[in-house]
C-alpha cells in the first residue's frame, strides 16, 4: 500500500480526502536547496540530463535522484523525475548542450538529416541512465509517492530540432527562433511528417520504456501548444497524440500537457487518462466535458505565484478547486515554475492545497 496514493486516485475519479497538488518544475532553480546542490555537483545540465553521448557515473545518477527528491520535503503528492524533454534525442543523433538555455550545434533541417535520425530502437541500452534513475527513484520512494515520468510531444520535439535552440521565450510565448519551422511546415509538409513519425516512434519506445522500469503515471509535453492555431494543431499535433497514449502500456495512466491549449475538444479526443489545461481553459466547463471520461489537472496561473502575495495564492487555488470540485482533479499550475518565482511561495502553494476546506 502507498502511503499517498491521492494523485493516483484522482487520475481514476476516485474520492479523495482533499485535492492532491504538484507543480512542474518543482524540482529547480526556484528552490534554494537545488541551486546549492547544483553548485555542490558543478556540472553542466547535460550531463544531468545525458542529452550529449558519453559514459555516465552512478553518482550522477544519485545526484538526478537527490534533486529529483528535493520537493518531498515541502509535502507534494508526487514526484516528477528531474531530466529534460530533449533527452531521447540524444540515441537518435541530436545532440543539445545547455549554455544555459539548450542549443543544437547544426539543426535538423534537411531530408537527409531526417532520414539519417537512429531510431530508438534498444531503449535499455541507449538510455540506461534513464532507467537507473527512475529505479533508483522507486527504491529511494518506497511507495511513499507515485513518480512521474515524461517526454516532450513529437511537435515540440521538432520545433527544438529545427530551431536548433528553445522556441519559446518564457514571457511572450513563440520566439522569432521558430520561424524556419513554420516556414518548413508550409513548403515542405510531407517532411515535416516524416520527422514527427521519427519522433512519434521514439516517444512511443520512450515512455513505455520508462514505464517498464518503474513510472507510475506519464505526461506528454506539448509546450509549443500556445503557439499554434487550430488547423496546425490539428494537421501537426492532434494525430501523433493520438497514436501515441493509444500505444502506451496500460500499466500506467497518461497525462496530456498541452500548454495554454483552448482547443479543450481535440485534447478530450487525445486518449490520455488526464488533460492538463491551461488559464485558458475554465474549469468547471472541462470537468463537464470531462466526467465520466478523464480526470483534469491545472490551471492556477504561474505568475500568481511569482508576484502575488499568500492572499492572492490563497484566492487562487480556493477559486480553481472550487471550478475544479471534489472529482477527478489535480491541482497544479497553468506551466511550470518561473525560475524567479519566491520559493516561500512555492511552499504555501502546496500548504493551501492542504489547507483547503471542500464546503467553504
Amino acid at each position: 500500500m502507498r502511503e499517498n496514493d491521492l494523485l493516483l486516485r484522482a487520475v481514476h475519479r476516485l474520492p479523495v480526502e482533499r485535492p492532491p497538488v504538484w507543480l512542474m518544475r518543482q524540482a529547480g532553480r526556484s528552490d534554494p536547496a537545488y541551486r546549492a546542490l547544483r553548485n555542490k555537483i558543478s556540472l553542466p545540465l547535460e550531463r544531468l540530463f545525458q542529452t550529449v553521448p558519453g559514459p555516465f557515473s552512478a553518482s550522477e545518477v544519485e545526484w538526478v535522484i537527490e534533486i529529483s527528491l528535493l520537493p518531498k520535503r515541502f509535502g507534494v503528492d508526487a514526484i516528477i523525475m528531474y531530466h529534460d524533454i530533449l533527452t531521447p534525442l540524444a540515441p537518435m543523433g541530436v545532440h543539445f548542450k545547455f549554455s544555459p538555455a539548450p542549443v543544437l550545434e547544426t539543426p535538423v533541417r534537411t531530408a537527409s538529416r531526417i532520414k539519417g535520425l537512429r531510431p530508438l530502437d534498444d531503449p535499455v541500452a541507449q538510455l540506461k541512465f534513464t532507467g537507473e534513475v527512475i529505479k533508483g527513484l522507486r527504491r529511494s520512494l518506497d511507495g511513499s509517492l507515485p513518480l512521474i515520468g515524461f517526454a516532450g510531444a513529437p511537435l515540440t520535439l521538432a520545433f527544438f530540432m529545427i530551431a536548433g535552440k528553445s522556441p519559446m521565450n518564457r514571457e511572450r510565448g513563440i520566439s522569432s527562433e521558430a520561424d524556419i519551422v513554420f516556414r518548413m511546415m508550409r513548403e515542405t509538409p510531407n517532411l515535416f511528417h516524416e520527422l514527427l513519425s521519427r519522433l512519434t516512434r521514439m516517444t512511443i519506445a520512450y515512455l513505455n520504456y520508462q514505464i517498464s522500469q518503474g513510472a507510475q503515471i506519464v505526461q506528454l509535453f506539448e509546450s509549443i501548444a500556445d503557439g499554434i492555431d487550430r488547423s496546425l494543431y490539428e494537421s501537426f499535433a492532434q494525430p501523433y497524440h493520438e497514436r501515441i497514449f493509444a500505444e502506451l502500456s496500460p500499466n500506467a495512466p497518461s497525462i496530456l500537457f498541452a500548454k495554454e491549449c483552448p482547443f479543450l475538444d481535440l485534447m478530450l479526443k487525445s486518449g490520455a487518462d488526464v488533460l492538463s489545461v491551461g488559464k485558458c481553459i475554465d474549469l468547471k466547463e472541462a470537468q463537464s466535458h470531462a466526467a465520466g471520461k478523464v480526470a483534469v489537472q491545472g490551471n492556477v496561473d504561474n505568475c500568481v505565484l511569482r508576484d502575488g502575495t499568500i492572499d492572492d495564492i490563497t484566492k487562487a487555488v480556493g477559486k480553481c478547486l472550487k471550478r475544479a470540485g471534489r472529482v477527478g482533479h489535480i491541482l497544479n499550475l497553468n506551466h511550470g515554475i518561473h525560475r524567479d518565482t519566491p520559493f516561500e511561495n512555492v511552499k504555501y502553494f502546496v500548504e493551501a492545497a492542504k489547507a483547503h476546506n471542500w464546503s467553504e
